[in-house]
């Protein structure tokens, strides 16, 4: 393995989290999760975006920097990391949720706290069309995320894919992810295993139809 921090993005059902477990399972390493659980407004959030959305995008904020300023004590004690965000995307909903003075503010307190925040050697992108991520989201059937709406994914998605294709804080693979199936196929997982192993510098896209 040529990473020690390896970070897998992706909409909201994209696979991300199943992802990362079934890698770090596979290598050995330790995984890093967001806890969606744990933000108080997020159900709240989905039933009323604009007046829950400031606060479940502080709490994430918050959340996301606690966990990043324990990962250079993770890595003492283990060779590999895996996590399902990258503390930048978090710019993302702020930026298609927040009012202009809501997201004046966030930005002040996010461009003090993202100076201390590791970057990932490898984010690895799973891209992937509105509807598969709203397939994934129906079948997985959380509570809280039934008031999702397709048009929220679709602006969530072109959001993510402006974020990613301008993204060079790290090696970058973008995976087309709409017609594989990493979970149940594991063909289509040890192709990614092979795309994990492989030494990457800038920005490289991969599709199942090159195969």
């Amino acid at each position: 393995m040529h990473f020690q921090h390896i970070a897998i993005e992706g909409v909201i059902g994209a696979g991300k989290t199943s992802l990362v477990v079934k890698l770090a399972d596979h290598f050995g390493g330790k995984v890093l999760l967001e806890q969606h659980d744990e933000n108080p407004f997020l159900r709240d959030f989905y039933k009323n975006p604009r007046h829950f959305a400031f606060q479940t995008q502080l709490f994430f904020l918050l959340s996301r920097y606690r966990q990043q300023q324990e990962i250079p004590q993770r890595e003492l004690f283990h060779d590999l990391l895996i996590a399902d965000y990258v503390f930048a995307k978090d710019r993302i909903f702020a930026s298609i949720t927040l009012e202009d003075r809501e997201l004046f503010l966030y930005d002040k307190i996010a461009s003090l706290l993202e100076r201390d925040v590791p970057k990932p050697d490898l984010v690895l992108y799973l891209q992937s069309s509105t509807e598969r991520l709203m397939a994934n989201i129906m079948k997985r059937n959380r509570d809280y995320e039934k008031q999702i709406s397709e048009e929220y994914i679709r602006e969530l998605n072109e959001a993510y894919n402006q974020f990613f294709f301008n993204y060079n804080d790290s090696p970058l693979l973008i995976v087309n992810s709409t017609e594989i199936d990493f979970v149940h196929k594991q063909e289509d997982f040890e192709d990614l295993v092979r795309l994990a192993q492989t030494p990457i510098s800038g920005t490289q896209y991969y599709s199942p139809l090159q195969k």
